[in-house]
C-alpha cells in the first residue's frame, strides 16, 4: 500500500490576496479556481510537483458548522493561529530574499534552529503561517 499526500486546505480571508500570494510571490501554479454562492476554493501547487497541492477554501464552511463556531474560527484565524505549511527551498536565503522583497510579511527570519533545521517563516494574507525549510 502506497499513501502519498495529494493536497492540503488553508482557509483563506480574501481570494483575491491569497491568490496573489501563492501564485505571485511564492510562484506555484493556479490548478483550479472554483466559485459556488459567492465562495471560493483556489487550488495551487508548485509546478514541479503536479500532485501536491494546497486548497486555499472559505473557513467555516460546511455540514455542521454553527455561527458561534465560525465566528469562533474567523477569530482564530485572525490572530493568525490557525494553521500553516512547512514547504522547502534548495537556497533559503534567497528565497528569503525574494518573498520579503515581494512585501511578504515576515515572521521570522532563516535561522538555524535547534533540532537540525535551517528555515524561516511567513504569513501569508489570511494569516497563516507558512514555514520555509533548506533542504540539501
Amino acid at each position: 500500500m502506497t499513501i502519498t499526500i495529494h493536497s492540503s486546505f488553508l482557509p483563506h480571508l480574501d481570494p483575491d490576496a491569497s491568490l496573489a500570494f501563492y501564485r505571485d510571490v511564492l510562484g506555484f501554479e493556479v490548478r483550479n479556481d472554483v466559485g459556488y454562492e459567492g465562495m471560493r476554493w483556489i487550488t495551487v501547487g508548485p509546478a514541479e510537483q503536479p500532485d501536491t497541492a494546497i486548497v486555499l477554501h472559505p473557513p467555516g464552511v460546511g455540514p455542521g458548522m454553527t455561527d458561534d463556531d465560525r465566528k469562533a474560527l474567523l477569530e482564530i484565524i485572525a490572530k493568525g493561529s490557525y494553521f500553516g505549511a512547512n514547504l522547502a527551498a534548495t537556497d533559503l536565503d534567497e528565497t528569503f530574499a525574494r518573498l520579503e522583497a515581494a512585501g511578504a510579511e515576515v515572521v521570522q527570519e532563516p535561522v538555524d534552529q535547534p533540532y537540525g533545521l535551517r528555515d524561516c517563516a511567513f504569513r501569508d494574507p489570511a494569516g497563516n503561517l507558512i514555514r520555509i525549510q533548506q533542504v540539501a
